[in-house]
């Protein structure tokens, strides 16, 4: 009988040592592959990368071109930024507004986590547009 119990405890202890592994075991990602999710996200020149306190650290300059501080869970590779960032560049930004008609681009920022531009819209009109970040589609326009 007490084998028995002595396995029934055994047996109920098996979950929390596999949860507790899943939070505090070995690191999924290497270094190389957190360096290709980085660059997969639009972030370049990265420095420092290292793991600490379950997480992997770096800073890296961002799609719009700022200096920030990243986390990376260190299973998924999902990027966490002390600060809003883009995703896209200046560059893409002003392609895709060209590609999507619009002419005469100008004054391109990031700004409070959306892109701005002027242009002329497909029919000539002066406007100001905002940009979404992640994927350069205009969000909103207004005459200028």
């Amino acid at each position: 009988m007490r084998k028995f119990i002595l396995a029934l405890a055994l047996a109920a202890c098996v979950p929390a040592v596999a949860a507790a592994q899943e939070t505090q075991g070995p690191v999924a990602l290497t270094e190389h592959q957190i360096r290709t999710r980085l660059a997969e996200q639009g972030y370049d020149k990265v420095n420092d990368l290292k793991f600490s306190d379950g997480v992997w650290h770096a800073d890296a300059r961002s799609a719009d071109g700022n200096r920030v501080q990243v986390r990376l869970d260190p299973r998924t590779g999902n990027v966490f930024a002390n600060e809003l960032v883009a995703r896209l560049s200046e560059r893409d930004i002003r392609a895709s507004l060209s590609a999507a008609g619009y002419t005469n681009i100008h004054d391109v920022d990031y700004e409070d986590g959306l892109w701005n531009a002027e242009a002329d819209d497909p029919s000539g009109k002066d406007v100001e547009l905002k940009i979404n970040p992640n994927n350069g589609k205009v969000i909103g326009a207004e005459n200028d």
